[in-house]
């Protein structure tokens, strides 16, 4: 098992990550020493996967798990009416401040279940255990929860960090190739943006990313989750602005996301069109070498993600959807580029700019 600490004061936290966790999920939870009670949430599939080991493993640690609250899965369920389920859930059982929520699914489940532990009863405890690869490397760390709006991705949540993050990694072998490609997306981000080892790691090694190596996605997780902790640490709530880093490819990704009613892209497939597109204008801008554009669309290829700018897309459409991006301030946003790989910088920019760059 390798740890990663977030170090954050009194809110400091441990990730986990290695396979075979949900076996010690109980033993890990229990040392922390302030949990008995646990309410699960999760939807149908993943429960019918792991919901069992889950729950036997926190029993045989001495918890309760006082229930299990399924929710719906994918994005466009990620909404104020998903999360009064939850709510619905945890007060049936008395409004009990003692409860700890405990995260069992991908980016959607830990989001919902995230906003939700932070807002029941002025905040209860928040367990996450990840199962896909995109909630490992990226959104069950960091303490950013929240739903969607018709406006927009994101838009109403609160920062709320987890006491504890278990990623297994032997769940990975579960994800369908299509979602296993979208999480490998937010890898290669990190790469992008901070860690040029890490990028060459991934073009060195995509056979061995294809066949879900355990050894190597072990590394790349707790990799990824060095990574974003130290941005976290660094920019907690976003008051500088240095965590907006974590945001390349997004400001497109986002807009893809909402004008196709969040049923056309996954997560990671739209911030894999958005990364391209912002390499593209990274190097039309003069903040990058073209080769460099050139070099991460070549791995987003090779790791079959479709980087490709969807045709007939209506850039006034895309510009509106840009401009009700969280990051939107005066009327521009902070775009994200790329200065090379491994290093990227903040650049204003209008969203109709934006939209006619890409």
């Amino acid at each position: 098992m390798r740890q990663v600490e977030v170090a954050l004061g009194e809110r400091s936290y441990r990730i986990c990550v290695g396979p075979g966790l949900l076996d010690d999920a109980g033993s890990l939870v229990a040392s922390l020493g302030t949990v008995e009670r646990i309410v699960v949430v999760t939807n149908a599939a993943v429960r019918s996967l792991y919901g069992a080991a889950l729950e036997n493993s926190l029993k045989e640690a001495g918890l309760t798990v006082e229930a299990v609250i399924e929710i719906a899965d994918g994005e466009r369920f990620k909404t104020l009416a998903t999360v009064e389920k939850v709510y619905d859930g945890l007060l049936d059982l008395g409004g009990d401040r003692s409860v700890a929520v405990v995260a069992l699914g991908g980016g959607v489940v830990g989001d919902v279940a995230g906003f939700a532990a932070a807002t029941a009863l002025r905040g209860l405890k928040l367990l996450m255990v990840p199962t896909t690869l995109l909630a490992q490397v990226d959104s069950s760390v960091g303490g950013k929860t929240g739903v969607n709006r018709p406006q927009g991705k994101n838009l109403v949540g609160v920062f709320y960090q987890p006491s504890l993050v278990i990623a297994d990694v032997a769940t990975l072998t579960s994800l369908s190739e299509r979602e296993y490609r979208a999480g490998l997306a937010e890898v290669v981000k990190y790469g992008v943006i901070l860690d040029a080892p890490l990028f060459e790691t991934l073009e060195a090694e995509s056979a061995r990313i294809e066949q879900r190596d355990g050894v190597l996605m072990a590394e790349i997780v707790a990799r990824c989750s060095a990574l974003k902790a130290s941005v976290v640490e660094r920019d907690e709530k976003e008051s500088s602005g240095y965590r907006a880093v974590l945001n390349f490819g997004h400001t497109v990704g986002h807009g893809l996301e909402n004008l196709t009613g969040y049923g056309s892209y996954l997560h990671g497939e739209a911030v894999a069109v958005g990364m391209a597109a912002a390499a593209r204008v990274s190097a039309s801008l003069g903040e990058c070498d073209p080769g460099v554009a050139g070099r991460i669309e070549g791995l987003l290829a090779v790791l079959g993600l479709d980087c490709r700018m969807p045709t007939g897309l209506d850039r006034d459409e895309l510009a509106r959807a840009i401009a009700f991006d969280k990051k939107v301030s005066g009327g521009e946003v902070g775009f994200v580029v790329c200065t090379g790989v491994g290093g990227c910088r903040l650049r204003k920019m209008s969203p109709t700019d934006i939209a006619s760059a890409v």
